[in-house]
């Protein structure tokens, strides 16, 4: 488990950080003030930018937290700034990053349980990760991507998967 979500998790991160490096630069050789695009969101119900990345990171430091059996370390969601956001991303991937492998040993049969909407649910450590965490962790690293995209930032897939 640990060479499927461990480097998964850090290198999307560090994707993500690189697609945000290419939002602040976009926005200031425009002089668009950075939060039009932090707090932008593709639909009014929708959660913003910053948003998006912070969701991103509590999937990526949670599935590594639990399928490592450690705690899950809390941030409180105070990023505003792309600086801020950077400096989440480094710390996210500085955590998953500094779990042993041996952690890991058995983690796919593990059973993992989430209580979410008030229901608890339950997986294997492997059903987990593929049909949970990664969808979930996909879809805010997405979004993000599609709130940046929408504004006009000049991304490609390349960025998005970091050979941009």
């Amino acid at each position: 488990m640990h060479s499927i979500s461990v480097p998964f998790y850090a290198s999307m991160l560090s994707n993500l950080g690189h697609v945000l490096k290419k939002a602040e630069a976009w926005a200031a050789e425009r002089k668009i003030d950075p939060a039009v695009l932090l707090n932008d969101r593709l639909a009014p119900d929708m959660l913003s930018l910053r948003w998006q990345v912070m969701l991103a990171t509590d999937h990526a430091k949670g599935a590594i937290a639990r399928l490592a059996g450690v705690e899950i370390p809390s941030y409180p969601d105070v990023e505003e700034t792309f600086g801020e956001l950077q400096a989440r991303l480094a710390r996210t991937r500085d955590f998953i990053e500094s779990l042993p492998e041996a952690n890991f040993a058995g983690a796919e049969d593990k059973t993992i349980t989430l209580k979410i909407g008030g229901q608890e649910m339950s997986f294997p450590g492997l059903r987990y990760f593929q049909g949970f965490s990664v969808p979930n962790f996909y879809f805010h690293m997405t979004s993000a991507y599609a709130i940046l995209r929408h504004n006009g930032v000049p991304l490609g897939k390349g960025d998005f998967f970091g050979r941009g």
